[in-house]
């Protein structure tokens, strides 16, 4: 600003007043101010000054899982399309599942002065975020729920998805289906192994250990993982494979075409391109979970509520031939 004053020979404070749309300065003057701004390429910096004012910074802050993940893009474009209906920017970071870039992540989100955070957590323990939100910024968390922290949070019904997905398994004939997931310390993968194992138990169907295939994330991983299912005896082998995670579910692909016999698969997430390869799997809204959670954090911007919310997206399970398959 101070070079704008110089260069059109007028006070700082005129040059705020041009800038400001104030009242108080001549045409001519606001003319001169005009060119020496265009002149120089000077451009107001809307943080600092909403700061001074004391006024909101107009940003949301997002941090995701993975920003690659088309589940995880999907939430980010969903947040970003209602922070643009109101007037506001979304800064978006990914925390790769690691508890301390989760935290820098977060405190760098809020060193910027962000009106609200939405987060989807990569630690289990949130008692940080007390500390670090004590001014009363909101935070929303999406995917999984907060942990030593109350707050509003957006979930999947992963537990009667999973349920959902086994049970049709079970009702094509098998009985060994193995499961390919995440580490159970994940929430979500907690709640689809939970929804397994209920299947399987409502069934009396045992469950077999050998076939909990536990703590792959991504698809390289999984691949590797259903290659060595398959290489178990045949009185062993599993027949059908449910896949806890889209990523799973391409991997689980690869190494099923080389599967001696057809195996059924039933996967988590729908993804790119399933439908044109036949693939069952367990379908849910995750743009709703952007959306609705962007509300949330949006509602708490306008009023206070006693006490937090929850929102759970609901799954479906769309059948397209991969998980009919019978029993070889």
């Amino acid at each position: 600003m101070r070079d704008v004053a110089v260069l059109a020979g007028v006070s700082l404070k005129t040059v705020s007043r041009v800038i400001n749309d104030e009242p108080g300065v001549a045409a001519a003057t606001a003319d001169r101010v005009s060119v020496a701004i265009a002149e120089l390429g000077f451009q107001r910096n809307d943080l600092a000054r909403s700061l001074r004012q004391g006024r909101s910074s107009s940003t949301l802050g997002l941090v995701i899982e993975d920003v690659a993940n088309p589940f995880y893009s999907a939430i980010a474009q969903a947040v970003e399309a209602v922070a643009r209906e109101h007037g506001y920017m979304l800064i978006t970071g990914s925390c790769e599942e690691d508890p301390a870039r989760e935290r820098e992540l977060v405190q760098a989100l809020l060193r910027r002065r962000v009106d609200a955070l939405l987060l989807v957590p990569a630690s289990r323990d949130h008692e940080y975020l007390a500390r670090e939100t004590a001014d009363g910024t909101p935070v929303v968390f999406l995917d999984r729920p907060p942990a030593g922290v109350e707050a509003d949070c957006v979930l999947l019904d992963n537990l009667g998805g999973a349920c959902a997905a086994v049970e049709h398994l079970l009702a094509r004939g098998h009985e060994r289906i193995a499961i390919v997931a995440d580490p159970d310390r994940l929430y979500t993968a907690a709640e689809r192994l939970a929804g397994y194992r209920a299947a399987l138990t409502a069934a009396g169907v045992p469950v077999r250990e050998e076939l909990l295939r536990l703590g792959t994330h991504d698809a390289a991983q999984a691949e590797a993982v259903v290659r060595e299912l398959l290489a178990l005896p045949p009185d062993r082998r599993p027949t059908a494979v449910f896949a806890g995670n889209n990523r799973h579910t391409i991997g689980a692909l690869r190494a099923l075409r080389d599967a001696e016999q057809p195996v059924a698969l039933v996967g988590f997430d729908d993804f790119e391109l399933a439908d044109l390869l036949g693939i069952t799997v367990v379908r849910h809204d995750s743009p709703r979970m952007g959306s609705e959670a962007a509300a949330l954090a949006f509602g708490r911007l306008r009023e206070s509520a006693p006490h937090p919310r929850r929102v759970v997206v609901p799954t479906e399970l769309i059948v397209r031939g991969s998980g009919e398959v019978p029993p070889a």
